[in-house]
């Protein structure tokens, strides 16, 4: 699963949950790819999404929160998935 996580530095909304989601994202997808997308280094690849708000977070190309989610709402999103995939 491939996870996005958009934000700009020095944002402190976008840090505040940062390092708690990507742990609950490991310890609920298997094959995670995880990656920080600085939105002023890659615009074109924002837009192509539809990132309209910071922070954003697409999961396997799916513009799925367009707000820091809370860590239940991150892991339930991810859960679901999983599951979708299997």
């Amino acid at each position: 699963m491939k996870i996005e996580l958009f934000y700009t530095p020095g944002c402190s909304a976008c840090l505040a949950r940062h390092d708690e989601l990507r742990a609950a994202a490991k310890a609920v997808v298997r094959d995670l790819d995880w990656h920080d997308v600085d939105v002023l280094e890659n615009m074109e690849r924002a837009v192509d999404l539809g990132v309209a708000t910071l922070p954003s977070i697409v999961i396997d190309g799916e513009l799925t929160f367009t707000s820091m989610p809370t860590v239940t709402q991150f892991r339930n999103a991810l859960v679901q998935r999983d599951r979708g995939r299997s």
